[in-house]
């Protein structure tokens, strides 16, 4: 009994204890970081107190992500392969086939040239697709990497590993590191928007744009341009202005209740949460009103206030949203799953349509930022989750033109924000299938994407089951031949 009673006694000690330290740790972050805050502006208080500081000056202040869901084929686009046509239609080389594993593809694959022309384009004389016309005129602001490789060859994970780090869930998105690091430059905005487009969500689904462990606040907010731009963000029939907040400050007073007994970091988060979405209902639907563009504008976009959630009004969308503060908006494009087995999913029947809607509104997005003078500290990124093969697809025996995925090897492009315009970088071996020179992992485009931000990725951490987490896991590298 009095071993039972010591055990009470010292439990009850170390539960008053904690408690304690607990309320000495909240007020220092509490004050400190309302300090910290006033020191630092409206950047660091938008984003509520739980936020990092970079770690060195940053080159980008916010990023626009695109993401061509599916996988753009590289070798018609953007990585010109002219050896290619005279091994068309042909079986591929026994040695592309040895050790390999593939989505679909069967048999002994043949080899399929590029039904595209291209041609060299820029000061540099970048090759590029004649699909693409107006990213062609834009080349001496595209820094080119052609020597990407992955981990996986599935879309669900190698899209979770390009935005998370890893192929599987619960980890944080790279848009929520970014607003975990940064915060938001506007108190009345999410630091974080996600826009959708095509017929699908991405195959990761909104994992790709979680928080995972690290506070909600930091998940990415999914805007609509067409309608209410967040779903159930407008008061109820009955309810005014001040009925709204003072339900809000109850709800406060509720959550700051629970936090006192339960010390729950995420239900500081939710309070966070009800304020941003009160400042929202004011803020967002100006933001997110394309009408208020002029015609010119819209057209050069391709844009059309009402049609519902085009690629062309998202990247339309994004410049408004980072003219506003901000942080990080991510594009989600669906549709780019060029595997031949129908005439929708044809290289050379579909993809000339599908890339001139994507290459018109990204032409006039970054001529849009040069314009007002947001490219040199918007870094703007254009990717799939991996790339596809050499050879056609010919799934079962299909007719038309297609390539399965492949992670060996596939092209993206980053523009503004401190990297360098006009670079070709790295390179694939003749027949595009692996990477021969420079290597880049995807670890090492977040570290890139990181350090223009103003962090090192080693250090930009949260601890979590027992060990501190980082966006590039345990890899990565900052590849500074990319940066200016």
């Amino acid at each position: 009994m009095a071993n039972s009673n010591h055990a009470s006694i010292l439990h009850s000690e170390m539960a008053y204890s904690a408690t304690r330290r607990q309320f000495l740790r909240d007020a220092m972050y509490g004050v400190g970081g309302l300090g910290l805050a006033a020191i630092l502006g409206d950047d660091a208080q938008a984003g509520g107190l739980d936020f990092q500081r970079p770690h060195f000056t940053p080159k980008a202040r916010r990023v626009i992500y695109l993401h061509m869901a599916g996988s753009p084929p590289q070798q018609d686009l953007f990585d010109h392969k002219p050896e290619l046509r005279a091994w068309d239609r042909k079986p591929c080389p026994d040695s592309m086939l040895a050790g390999e594993r593939f989505a679909f593809i069967k048999g002994h694959p043949k080899l399929l040239a590029s039904p595209h022309e291209f041609a060299q384009v820029g000061p540099q004389g970048t090759w590029m697709s004649s699909l693409l016309p107006g990213l062609s005129k834009e080349a001496g602001e595209l820094c080119i990497v052609r020597s990407m490789y992955t981990d996986q060859f599935n879309h669900a994970p190698a899209q979770l590993l390009m935005f998370t780090g890893s192929p599987r869930l619960g980890r944080p998105s790279m848009g929520s590191w970014a607003t975990y690091g940064l915060g938001s430059e506007n108190a009345d905005l999410p630091g974080y928007v996600v826009l959708l487009s095509g017929a699908n969500a991405p195959s990761a689904g909104k994992s790709a744009w979680g928080s995972g462990f690290l506070p909600s606040i930091h998940q990415g907010v999914q805007c609509q341009t067409s309608g209410p731009p967040v779903l159930h963000a407008a008061d109820p029939v009955g309810v005014d202005r001040m009925l709204r907040r003072e339900s809000i400050d109850a709800l406060a007073e509720l959550n700051q209740m629970a936090h006192h007994g339960h010390q729950d970091p995420e239900t500081l988060a939710r309070i966070e949460q009800y304020e941003l979405a009160f400042r929202m209902q004011m803020a967002a639907p100006e933001a997110t009103d394309l009408a208020e563009e002029p015609e010119w504008v819209r057209e050069d976009y391709g844009a059309d206030p009402g049609a519902d959630g085009s690629f062309a009004n998202n990247c339309l969308l994004a410049r408004r949203l980072v003219e506003r503060g901000t942080r990080f908006v991510h594009l989600f494009d669906w549709g780019w799953d060029f595997h031949g087995e129908a005439e929708h999913t044809d290289i050379e029947k579909a993809l000339p349509g599908k890339a001139k809607k994507m290459d018109q509104a990204v032409s006039a997005l970054l001529r849009d930022l040069r314009s007002r003078g947001l490219l040199d500290d918007t870094l703007v990124v254009w990717s799939g989750e991996f790339g596809r093969t050499s050879m056609n697809e010919e799934r079962d025996g299909s007719k038309f033109l297609g390539r399965d995925h492949h992670p060996h090897c596939f092209t993206i492009w980053m523009a503004g924000g401190g990297v360098k315009a006009g670079l070709d970088y790295g390179a694939t071996d003749p027949f595009g299938y692996r990477v021969e020179q420079n290597p880049v992992h995807v670890h090492d485009l977040q570290a890139t994407i990181l350090h223009l931000l103003g962090f090192d990725h080693e250090q930009l951490t949260y601890p979590y089951q027992g060990r501190n987490h980082r966006l590039t896991d345990v890899h990565g590298r900052v590849v500074r031949e990319l940066l200016a």
